[in-house]
């Protein structure tokens, strides 16, 4: 249900910090924080006055019903507006949603190989390349801040960061058990095998999100080893961190310098950190109610890759579509599974509050 006073509201308040935006008496963070509100705000007052709009046509065509030569046109006016009003309001409700606080956030994520051996780390390749191919459709940056990879080209784990606004928003519902059915290169006999992989999503934290206090932690320096570069194994630049409080531990040695891999394990620290106090907020007050699109959990069953029938199932929203090899490649087939998996969160929010 549209509340009309809850919109008008919003009106009121995005018209007040345009005043404030255009005074020119805002601190640099004041005039940061209020932009941000105003960014927010300004997406909807198109909506709003959509709607609006579309009530006072309403108005205006019964008001013409009562004129015998107008009668006719008012009432095409009129059916036309009443079956465009529900669409309207649909997406004004899914517009005032409460929003996610970090889904405006840069991403870190985690691929590791499961059960499965040598073809559950090349499916962890294969993750990596179609989130890598993905970001780089958006327009988002890409950067690897840990790897551990196999001898074919696949990965036993890898870490990296999508640099772009909106990213959380999009690869949120990507957490989880990825299983794949296939028959793998050194299977001689033709059978088809299943492995997995986990992805952990999480949002880039900043440091005002998420204050690290020197006492609970413990930072170790050793040599890097692997893949890397001529400077692997000649300087003591890897890093590993260790957080007291929560026994995470995070270790990085793909940048060339101690300072680099120093503060791309703190990011990585800090966004585990942000995430795991984002779910205690969300298990503390949505109870023992779960998403249909999932916890967020790495341990959950989320999708299937069937290369055989050349099929993807997202069993949560239980989605199948039969175009492994685009969403693989990162392309417009990944766009319309997660669609539907927003669009799956959005109506359940919505179910919830009604």
């Amino acid at each position: 249900m549209i509340i009309e006073s809850k919109l008008l509201d919003i009106q009121k308040r995005a018209a007040e910090i345009s005043d404030q935006m255009n005074s020119g008496n805002l601190t640099g963070d004041e005039l940061s924080k209020v932009s941000k509100e105003y960014s927010r705000l300004s997406e909807l007052l198109p909506l709003i006055d959509e709607y609006f709009q579309t009530l006072q046509g309403i108005a205006d065509a019964k008001e013409m019903q009562s004129d015998a030569e107008l009668r006719d046109i008012a009432n095409e006016q009129l059916m036309e507006l009443n079956h465009k009003l529900p669409d309207i309001e649909n997406r004004l409700q899914i517009a005032l949603l409460p929003r996610d606080d970090a889904d405006d956030n840069s991403v870190i994520m985690e691929i590791r190989a499961g059960v499965g051996g040598e073809e559950s780390a090349l499916f962890a390749g294969d993750l990596y390349n179609q989130y890598k191919s993905y970001a780089l459709r958006r327009g988002w940056k890409i950067e690897v801040i840990e790897e551990n990879p196999t001898s074919l080209h696949g990965y036993k784990e890898i870490v990296f960061k999508i640099d772009g606004v909106g990213a959380y928003s999009r690869m949120k519902f990507e957490s989880g058990i990825h299983r794949v059915q296939r028959v793998p290169e050194t299977e001689a006999g033709g059978r088809i095998h299943t492995s997995a992989a986990s992805v952990a999503v999480m949002p880039e934290a900043k440091e005002i999100d998420v204050v690290i206090e020197d006492k609970d932690i413990r930072i170790d320096i050793f040599r890097a080893s692997g893949a890397g570069g001529q400077h692997v194994n000649k300087t003591d630049s890897a890093i590993r961190i260790t957080h007291f409080p929560s026994g995470i531990v995070v270790t990085c040695q793909n940048e060339r310098s101690q300072f680099q891999n120093k503060a791309s394990a703190m990011a990585v620290l800090r966004s585990k950190l942000y995430e795991k106090q984002r779910l205690e907020q969300q298990n503390a007050s949505n109870g023992a109610r779960r998403s249909m699109v999932g916890s967020g959990d790495r341990s959950e069953k989320i999708r299937t890759y069937n290369f055989p029938e050349q099929r993807v199932t997202d069993h949560r929203i239980k989605l199948t579509l039969y175009k492994l090899d685009d969403i693989l490649a990162g392309g417009e087939a990944l766009d319309e599974m997660i669609d539907a998996l927003i669009s799956a969160d959005q109506l359940e929010r919505l179910a919830a509050i009604e």
